[in-house]
């Protein structure tokens, strides 16, 4: 007795159909559109989630270099002066005390100041 695969094919056809909803025309309705649609936005959503980091990281930065600026030093300064006082903060918890709370933001850029300045 021969196994016919109609189960699985339904199946998949019917997992491709429901990552398709919202898709307009016959991308949300014919077999092999539906399968070329998804595959694409699928390699779309890949590149927009490693872009997604990059961007965010610019934004910190920037963040980080504005502040910087209010205390007469620039990005590069105050991360090498951060990095020999050997404070282990990230560019993103550094954007968000420079946000939050511009008094220890101050007291940061003096350590990152005097360490600089001491190595």
């Amino acid at each position: 007795m021969r196994v016919k695969s109609s189960v699985q094919k339904r199946k998949a056809l019917k997992r491709l159909l429901k990552q398709a909803e919202g898709y307009r025309g016959g991308r949300h309705r014919l077999n092999r559109t539906v399968q070329e649609a998804v595959e694409r936005g699928m390699r779309f959503a890949t590149h927009g989630k490693k872009r997604k980091k990059r961007d965010f990281r610019q934004i910190w930065i920037a963040r980080v270099r504005a502040a910087a600026e209010l205390h007469d030093m620039n990005y590069h300064e105050m991360i090498h002066g951060l990095i020999v006082a050997q404070v282990k903060l990230n560019r993103k918890m550094l954007a968000e005390v420079a946000i939050h709370d511009p008094a220890a933001f101050a007291k940061l850029a003096d350590l990152a100041r005097s360490s600089a300045k001491a190595a």
